[in-house]
């Protein structure tokens, strides 16, 4: 029987939801849980015991003037300090050897050309001991590269993490549930606890022994190693294949293994077993005693589940660092739970389909929205060759289930987590989904899915393993921790300028253009009673910048570029596209038109341009787009920079001799718009990637066919933009798109009703400007609201337009 979940009472449905985070019914298991592993507490204690000067308020945390430098410091990489936070110097000779190790024991904060920081933290080091080190080599190989010695409170901080976290794991086997650990000492003091000796499947006193899986017996699809196992295989299977090397008598060679393997020790792993249905509670009663589970599935011996017929084509060869992510993940040939970051364009989706045809059971997908869903069918199609019939689609549209006993499934987390009635085909699928056992659970974009979202589908999805896969690893929140205990801890994360200069994603100029607001626009922004809405128009419609995205338009696409020009503002978006005659896709744009566009975009030597709305940000694959310019994105959001960024990252042109993609941010002077774009920039910088400023366009102010240029031109813009309802420029609704701002807000909550703050002037307070003490008639004061121009000046600027339209219908 498959691991039981709860029961869910309510109904779902497959439309989108608002959905709020709602606090975790193991909240404060997780908060104590990250309290006692907390990096900033250990380095708070450790300064309270050094020695201060004069100068060691400047360095604060970071002062380690008392430190003794090794004799030969000069050959060493690294700097420790008590926080443990570690700067690598990429100059180094040993460079390479301490980057590779760090990667498995560190999270990196930051890559820049000459000095990498990361940081030990309990999820790293989680992460570290699931992937097979220990605390001695971690503590040695630190010392080793360190160019002063470690200190106490580090020593202390690895032994007390590692101690505990990796030790025992939780495994699946023969679809019967097993705590399994490698030290019988750590399964004894679990069982002391009454609450998981009640969980217990069976009544003896023992534990279960036997011997521990080889590593390194599995091959990774599309990889060297897997082309040679497959030539054994087909050697093998040939009686007539001479081998030189085989000896002549049988008997010698068993003989000769035998001896081997006397020679070696066999290592062996103890377990109990504990009852399925009880799986959740046991998993949170070790959480809160110091000892967190990781997971595994032991696939090669899983002989319940059907295996599915799926492998990579011969044309599909990964990549070295995909290689290295699958092999953390398979490293001991069982499938381990966890988080694989890969930037945008670096082939996320063939580590995922990889792992897929490692695994050979049944898969489900879970995506971001339906575009995503159709995509990574038509990937798996593309790099693998499952029967088309055996993969299936569950969205809004599309309500398949695979016709045999093993199959793939893709399908969005809204669908899977719904709370609202179904329908029939809907409840249908679910159910059928809910009655089986998975292999595995891909996760894509899995940092944007908030952690209750994430639980409930971990509660209607009886999975072996889980495998989350995402470029940008961060939210504005503090939630992106859950996902190291909900999924698993990272695994793997590249560096985004080694992969770039190696030529696997593109190199990529970085510059943000500033354009100064026009004194009519700007005197408009600087009023107190703009609304912050009507403020964000202005910027993004500022003809200054208009100006700059039309004049780099007309150069990149002389260049032969193809550009993709990004507005979160659908209205300005509109306004854009129309004016330079290019087409657009915002959230209501149909399917059919949309793939039209895309069509002409990719194949079509005449359209090189398309305006994109937010719902470009992921999911989109276009890698003829060689230009990206950003005229309106969504406050301060890192992801969103980089998932931008990433649009342009798997251009085709990547390895032409002196290729360059370019990424343009345009952002008008002296608005907030200079302040957001320094907070969007932070992820991009710290992966290495320079922000070039540029304050003027050479050739702009020459050029008499932009569009604005004269200011009669610039007043109707103006106006224009003062008329533009609010309700018209309200954030895009994309419907089933888990990347909405109430999954992205600071404290992860959807906002509720509730009284609202205005920007306004004393008048209104005494009744003026058509506002009432108490208002009766909302729907009356709005029409007094937006009738006609209020404001002098504009209200003549509007006649005489009038006037001269009538003027010129009278002439004609």
């Amino acid at each position: 029987m498959p691991p039981k979940r709860k029961n869910q009472a309510v109904v779902e449905d497959d439309g989108f939801e608002s959905m709020e985070e709602e606090a975790l019914s193991d909240q404060e298991t997780l908060d104590r849980l990250k309290e006692s592993f907390d990096v900033a507490a250990m380095s708070k204690r450790a300064r309270a015991q050094h020695q201060t000067d004069a100068a060691s308020f400047l360095f604060k945390k970071s002062d380690q003037w008392d430190a003794p430098l090794k004799p030969d410091h000069a050959n060493r990489p690294l700097w420790i300090d008590d926080g443990g936070r570690i700067i690598l110097e990429s100059f180094n000779p040993l460079f390479d050897e301490a980057q590779d190790f760090l990667i498995n024991i560190a999270e990196p904060q930051s890559r820049v050309s000459r000095m990498h920081e990361y940081s030990l933290t309990p999820h790293s080091l989680f992460a570290a001991v699931s992937v097979g080190h220990s605390s001695k080599e971690i503590i040695e190989r630190l010392n080793r590269y360190s160019k002063s010695a470690l200190s106490p409170s580090v020593i202390a901080y690895i032994e007390r993490s590692t101690s505990s976290f990796g030790k025992a794991k939780i495994v699946l086997k023969k679809t019967l549930s097993y705590i399994e650990s490698d030290d019988p000492e750590i399964l004894q003091k679990l069982l002391q606890d009454p609450e998981i000796a009640a969980c217990r499947a069976d009544n003896t006193d023992g534990l279960i022994k036997e011997a521990a899986p080889k590593i390194g017996v599995m091959a990774i699809p599309g990889t060297k190693m897997a082309a040679g196992a497959n030539q054994r295989l087909q050697s093998s299977a040939d009686p007539h294949a001479a081998n030189p090397q085989e000896p002549a008598n049988p008997g010698d060679m068993i003989a000769a293994l035998r001896e081997e393997d006397d020679d070696e020790e066999v290592a062996q792993v103890h377990s109990f077993q504990i009852q399925s249905e009880k799986r959740e509670q046991v998993i949170k009663r070790c959480q809160v005693i110091g000892l967190p589970l990781t997971e595994e599935y032991d696939f090669l011996n899983d002989e319940n589940n059907t295996n599915l017929d799926i492998d990579l084509r011969p044309h599909a060869q990964i990549r070295y660092y995909q290689e290295k992510a699958l092999s953390k993940m398979f490293s001991n040939s069982r499938a381990r739970s966890g988080i694989i970051v890969l930037p945008c364009g670096a082939g996320k989706t063939l580590v995922g389909i990889t792992a897929a045809c490692g695994v050979k059971k049944s898969v489900i997908v879970l995506c971001t929205n339906a575009m995503s869903v159709i995509q990574w069918r038509a990937e798996f199609l593309k790099w693998s060759n499952i029967d088309p019939e055996d993969i299936a689609v569950f969205t809004a549209d599309s309500k398949n289930m695979f016709p045999r006993d093993a199959g793939i499934i893709i399908s969005t987390y809204t669908m899977i987590t719904s709370k609202r009635p179904r329908s029939y085909d809907s409840a249908k699928v679910m159910d059928w989904i809910r009655s089986r056992e998975w292999g595995l659970l891909i996760a894509d974009e899995v940092h944007v899915v908030p952690a209750n979202i994430f639980k409930r589908v971990t509660y209607s999805i009886a999975s072996h393993a889980k495998l989350g896969l995402t470029a940008t690893l961060l939210r504005e929140d503090d939630k992106i921790e859950d996902l190291n205990f909900l999924i698993g801890p990272k695994l793997y994360e590249a560096n985004w300028q080694e992969l770039s200069e190696q030529g696997h994603i593109a190199r990529v100029q970085c510059a943000e253009v500033w354009c100064q607001m026009t004194p009519e626009f700007y005197t408009e922004w600087l009023k107190p009673n703009s609304t912050v809405q009507k403020r964000s128009l202005l910027s993004v419609m500022n003809p200054r910048k208009f100006q700059a995205c039309q004049f780099l338009i007309d150069y990149h696409e002389k260049r032969g570029d193809k550009i993709i020009v990004f507005s979160d503002n659908v209205w300005a978006l509109e306004r854009y596209a129309t004016k330079l005659h290019k087409a657009f896709i915002y959230g209501q744009t149909p399917q059919a038109e949309r793939l039209r566009i895309l069509e002409n975009f990719q194949h079509n030597d005449m359209v090189n341009t398309i305006f994109l709305s937010k719902i470009g940000d992921t999911s989109l694959d276009l890698p003829e787009a060689t230009c990206l310019i950003q005229i309106s994105s969504h406050y301060g959001s890192r992801r969103q920079e980089a998932q931008r960024l990433g649009r342009i990252l798997r251009a085709k042109r990547r390895n032409d001799e002196g290729f360059n993609a370019f990424f343009y941010s345009l952002v008008s002077k002296d608005t907030d718009e200079m302040y957001y774009s320094s907070k969007r920039q932070a992820f991009l910088v710290d992966q290495g990637y320079a922000f070039k400023v540029i304050t003027k366009l050479e050739g702009l102010e020459q050029r008499t066919d932009l569009a604005f240029h004269t200011p009669q031109e610039r007043r109707e813009l103006l106006l224009e933009v003062l008329l533009a309802k609010d309700s018209e420029l309200a954030e895009e609704k994309i419907s089933g798109d888990m990347f909405q701002s109430k999954f992205a807000s600071k404290d992860g909550r959807k906002k509720k009703t509730g009284a609202r703050r205005t920007a306004g002037t004393l008048s209104e307070l005494s009744g003026g400007q058509d506002m009432a003490y108490i208002e009766y008639q909302k729907s009356r004061n709005k029409e007094l609201k937006t009738k006609g121009v209020r404001n002098a000046y504009l209200r003549k600027l509007q006649s005489g337009y009038n006037n001269m339209k009538k003027h010129k219908a009278a002439d004609l």
